[in-house]
């Protein structure tokens, strides 16, 4: 049941009830309340409540997203992602310093998985086209230039 369709629910409620289905940044939660909310003040005020008694956190937020999403792609990536969803610039370099120790290995594992059939590029293009998937999954350059130029990780 939408929470459109429960008109007397209070601002409280509503919010708890989104974080009872999923962890949500602050951002999320404002927006997704500020239709409900009879003044900025309010939402704010629900917000800094909820956040205090522990209902909200964007620091869970973040290690939750980061635990998700760092087998599919790389810091860069990630750090948007969380950006767009309005962390702050702190936990975002924390989740980048956590993610940069693994991300030779999760950028092979990518590789890996999607190119099982060509290992290793043949040619200009081939080497190219495997670059450009895994910058679009947001692994820094030097990973991909090293993934893909067959070194081991007893290599770097």
């Amino acid at each position: 049941m939408t929470s459109k369709l429960r008109p007397g629910l209070s601002l409280k409620a509503r919010a708890v009830g989104l974080l009872s289905r999923r962890e949500h940044s602050r951002f999320e939660l404002e927006k997704k309340l500020s239709p409900f909310a009879d003044s900025q003040e309010e939402l704010t005020r629900v917000l800094d409540e909820l956040s205090k008694s522990g209902w909200q956190s964007d620091e869970r937020y973040t290690q939750g997203w980061v635990h998700r999403k760092a087998s599919l792609h790389g810091a860069a990536r990630i750090a948007q992602d969380l950006r767009q969803h309005g962390v702050s610039a702190d936990q975002i370099a924390e989740a980048q310093e956590q993610l940069k120790s693994t991300e030779f290995s999760r950028a092979r594992a990518v590789w890996q998985k999607k190119f099982a059939e060509a290992p290793q590029p043949g040619n200009n293009a081939e080497y190219a086209r495997q670059g450009r998937f895994l910058l679009s999954r947001g692994f820094s350059s030097d990973v991909v230039r090293k993934v893909l130029g067959g070194w081991e990780p007893a290599d770097l």
